[in-house]
């Protein structure tokens, strides 16, 4: 017991430690300018990012991500999945010591 204890104290600490996280996927969708007969009407475009979430009532949400800012929100949203996986890894830490309690 006084081991899965430990271990939830590693855990807890872990996703303290673990920084900053944003929920959603980014997404790459490519524009046009809008003019009839500009040239990226027949090319690809420029291209624009995307941070799309869900909020509290479920409605899905849409946020620019300016480039600069890209490989920011990258490293948010990787935050949030470990910290999602460190969460499981906490509830079936409590489980168990629930179970032997």
């Amino acid at each position: 017991m006084q081991h899965l204890v430990k271990q939830r104290k590693t855990l807890l600490t872990r996703l303290v430690a673990g920084g900053n996280f944003v929920k959603g996927s980014i997404t790459c969708v490519c524009g046009t300018c809008g003019r009839s007969h500009c040239i990226c009407k027949t090319k690809a475009g420029t291209k624009a990012y995307r941070l799309t979430y869900k909020d509290s009532g479920q409605k899905t949400q849409i946020v620019y991500i300016p480039r600069n800012r890209l490989s920011e929100m990258k490293r948010l949203t990787a935050n949030y999945a470990r910290a999602r996986s460190l969460m499981q890894k906490i509830i079936a830490t409590n489980i168990a010591i629930f179970k032997k309690g």
